[in-house]
């Protein structure tokens, strides 16, 4: 038995980073298509949408029984309060699925402009070393 619980806290144990490492890692490794993009902000747009429509039903229900409840009972106020937290809940939850929806069309239109305005200045650096050939030939 104390085996099998010593495997299992040596399981739980974290990696760490050897004395003296550490740092930043390499730069610039990280690649991301616009598909990836797209379909992670699509599904926060859903699930915004959904937590929007979806997300309080009971929450009416809950309420107009707590209601009823506090009147004999302590319960009413607990439910009351729990209530009250999944609204919260429910409304940061929708609040961070708008974020990560908005940065990441933001993101794949900042992308897209710094893909093209990259394009554009390769081309015109091309047709400046072209003209510069032509002028000392």
């Amino acid at each position: 038995m104390k085996s099998a619980a010593s495997d299992r806290q040596t399981a739980m144990r974290l990696n760490q980073v050897e004395p003296g490492g550490g740092g930043p890692g390499p730069q610039g490794d990280l690649k991301v298509d616009d598909q990836d993009l797209a379909a992670v902000g699509d599904a926060a747009f859903k699930l915004h949408q959904r937590l929007g429509k979806d997300g309080d039903h009971a929450t009416a229900s809950t309420r107009e029984a707590a209601g009823t409840l506090k009147q004999d009972f302590t319960l009413g106020a607990a439910l009351t309060a729990v209530a009250d937290k999944w609204h919260d809940q429910v409304g940061t939850l929708r609040d961070a699925c708008g974020h990560i929806s908005n940065h990441l069309d933001y993101t794949q239109k900042a992308h897209a402009g710094d893909e093209h305005f990259l394009a554009t200045q390769i081309k015109y650096a091309q047709l400046d070393k072209g003209f510069e050939e032509r002028a000392q030939n």
